[in-house]
């Protein structure tokens, strides 16, 4: 999965025994697009993730904007009462924070991509490229 979207509260962080950590926080991804009259819509979705070990130590906090790739994991338990529990989580690979640290919280900037004006021409000979790759 991979998904862009911004903390809807702080980190929860746990420390084991062993010295790892774990963090989790939910985190909001939003959708917008016209309806059939052309109006405005905008959805939000609400995702549960969770970052192990060097991860989960980021400083992040709520409203900050990140790039997340990950699992998306089902499990369940038991709760106190005996009746069965099932959550469904993003457990993150990689975490990218979009939001800049002298930027004020809740304030994001839109960044455009690069723009390229370089262009590469191919490098050929008269007999064809000059690589000799088999592909």
């Amino acid at each position: 999965m991979i998904l862009i979207g911004n903390l809807g509260k702080d980190p929860d962080i746990m420390t084991f025994e062993n010295g790892v950590k774990k963090a989790s926080f939910s985190l909001a991804t939003t959708e917008s697009y016209k309806d059939k009259e052309g109006n405005w819509v905008e959805t939000t979705e609400w995702h549960n993730i969770v970052l192990w070990r060097w991860l989960a130590e980021k400083n992040l906090v709520k409203g900050d904007q990140v790039y997340i790739e990950g699992k998306l994991k089902s499990r369940s338990w038991d709760d106190n009462d005996g009746n069965k529990r099932y959550i469904t989580e993003i457990v993150a690979d990689k975490l990218l924070k979009l939001t800049r640290r002298d930027q004020p919280q809740g304030q994001h900037q839109e960044t455009p991509p690069p723009a390229t004006t370089e262009t590469y021409p191919e490098a050929t000979t008269e007999n064809g490229p000059t690589d000799d790759l088999p592909f």
